[in-house]
């Protein structure tokens, strides 16, 4: 089991919020990893592997032109599905996984391209306006590590979310306390 994992089980827990995963290249270990933590029922509300293509616009809402214009290997791709999942399965955090584990390019995108993405509740961390953030990895390796590390990095990003959502609210609750603004 990851500690990275394990940190986001706590997180989320001890916050009362819940999430939800969109896989695509990492075909569910990104969900494995998290269920693997004892005690995750009570913060994962469940995963989508859409690895075909089509399936990412049909489970998950994400723009059909955008598909056909970028090809699924895209950062709004991955945005959308982070947002598509979590209204989808009900979660106040969504996070996604898209990109090339090869052998073959996909999309026009090299092999270790790959895109994560997370969305949170409004006003949570500093990117979209809904609380997402996508980050854009060059990862190298072969298929099964460019997967690994995939899984690690969305799961690193949305740690770095809740810890800073959690980080905003103690110094909000910090300045109420000592009458400040």
């Amino acid at each position: 089991m990851s500690s990275t994992a394990a940190d986001v089980v706590r997180l989320l827990t001890v916050k009362g919020e819940t999430l939800a995963v969109a896989e695509s290249l990492t075909g569910g270990m990104v969900a494995a990893a998290l269920t693997a933590v004892p005690g995750a029922s009570k913060a994962f509300r469940g995963s989508v592997t859409a690895y075909a293509t089509e399936l990412k616009q049909e489970l998950l809402g994400i723009d059909g032109e955008l598909l056909a214009a970028h090809g699924a290997v895209d950062p709004q791709v991955a945005a959308q599905m982070a947002v598509g999942v979590r209204t989808a399965l009900g979660a106040d955090w969504g996070i996604a996984t898209t990109g090339v584990a090869g052998p073959d390019p996909q999309d026009g995108q090299p092999v270790g391209t790959v895109f994560v993405a997370v969305s949170g509740p409004s006003g949570a961390g500093q990117g979209c306006a809904d609380g997402g953030k996508v980050e854009a990895l060059r990862l190298n390796g072969d298929r099964a590590e460019i997967r690994m590390e995939s899984v690690r990095s969305v799961l690193a990003l949305l740690l770095r979310e809740l810890a800073s959502e959690q980080t905003g609210n103690e110094r909000a609750q910090d300045t109420e306390r000592n009458g400040g603004f």
